[in-house]
């Protein structure tokens, strides 16, 4: 029987968690396999608060974390929902995933955007309540104008303008452009859910506090080994460079991309064994646009959750971010352009565009960066 008639597939949108709680579920199939979506750092332990039992390991590190935020988007009738996002060099600007302020379209747009930055000492602080934290107002939003809405896109990154500019205390990070990611460790942070046991339960605590861990990509969708599998697997958005990364508990019961390899007959150093031991973190609801460094600099952002259930190593078959689910990450060498092109000019930059092409030229380029955006 043929992988694509046995695996049972569910993918998530992990940030936009409301900070009121509420959850909707979408499902569908293809080709005869059931697919469910839904909107909903996790460690191998508890990443509790100090107070509530937690290890102090998959706290954030200072200053290295300070320039990842918790972004919240406010929806007339609908309500508060969180993201998580990184500042980027020109410090005006934070990308996160395009799903945290867009369904791809232009009928789903945030009334408010704030932007919080937290430096302080207190590893448990809700970035988002306080005292000691940085709320910026977002002016501007830039969204990939190849972005569908849909669950699974290489192309959800977004980029946020802010009303001014980030606080002295805050890392500004550059973008991380060295090509092919398989195989190679990283750092991710993220303000999303957490757990007080880990793994083996999944994400049951709340978003808006800290956390960071390590991980390694898998590989991607759009590898040659697949022979084109996954093209139109999901939906119709291209999954080309959609990076996976599994939670791994250590136990090859639930080393899902060894198993998910050996479906299509593949095996070895490159799918098996890619756990990276104590610091080992998956992903959860809110961590959607938090980033993923590789030396510093942001290799990728988090953009969903995936399952193929308990026949692939998930320990529950449910997706809630314990051991056995994937992460699904964009990379971001794939849009450096884009992301450089939203952010705020150096302003010798402007001084030599304006000279040479005159105002017009200039603002045909500024015309340009907005395509896709939200006004």
């Amino acid at each position: 029987m043929s992988m694509r008639n046995r695996v049972v597939a569910a993918a998530a949108a992990l940030a936009c968690v409301p900070a009121v709680a509420s959850s909707a579920l979408i499902s569908g199939e293809f080709n005869g396999v059931t697919w469910t979506a839904a909107n909903t750092i996790v460690g191998l332990g508890s990443s509790a608060t100090a107070l509530g039992g937690g290890d102090p390991i998959y706290g954030p590190i200072r200053p290295q974390h300070n320039g990842v935020v918790s972004i919240i988007s406010t929806y007339a009738g609908v309500g508060s929902f969180i993201c998580t996002g990184s500042l980027l060099s020109d410090r005006r600007s934070v990308v996160t995933a395009g799903h945290c302020v867009t369904d791809g379209d232009d009928l789903r747009r945030p009334d408010q955007t704030t932007v919080f930055f937290y430096g302080g000492d207190n590893p448990d602080a809700v970035l988002h309540a306080n005292a000691d934290a940085t709320a910026v107002a977002v002016t501007d939003y830039f969204v990939n104008p190849d972005y569908t809405g849909e669950v699974i896109d290489q192309n959800d990154v977004a980029v946020l303008r802010l009303a001014e500019f980030a606080p002295g205390y805050a890392t500004a990070y550059d973008i991380y452009d060295g090509g092919d990611l398989t195989g190679q460790g990283f750092n991710v942070a993220g303000v999303g859910r957490r757990s007080d046991t880990g793994g083996e339960v999944g994400h049951n605590l709340g978003s808006g506090i800290l956390r960071q861990g390590d991980n390694a990509y898998a590989f991607r969708l759009g590898d040659d080994d697949f022979g084109g599998f996954w093209d139109g697997f999901f939906g119709t958005a291209d999954v080309t460079f959609s990076y996976l990364s599994d939670f791994d508990s250590g136990l090859a019961l639930n080393d899902t991309s060894c198993r998910v390899a050996a479906a299509f007959g593949l095996g070895g150093a490159k799918y098996c064994g890619l756990g990276v031991g104590g610091l080992e973190v998956g992903t959860a609801p809110g961590d959607s646009g938090g980033p993923q460094f590789i030396d510093g600099r942001i290799a990728s952002i988090s953009s969903y959750g995936l399952s193929f259930g308990s026949a692939f190593g998930d320990v529950d078959d449910v997706l809630n971010s314990t051991f056995g689910e994937f992460n699904g990450l964009v990379p971001l060498f794939l849009h450096a352009d884009f992301i450089r092109s939203a952010m705020v000019p150096e302003p010798s930059a402007w001084a030599l565009m304006i000279g040479g092409f005159g105002l017009a030229g200039a603002g045909l380029r500024r015309r340009r960066g907005r395509a896709g955006a939200i006004p």
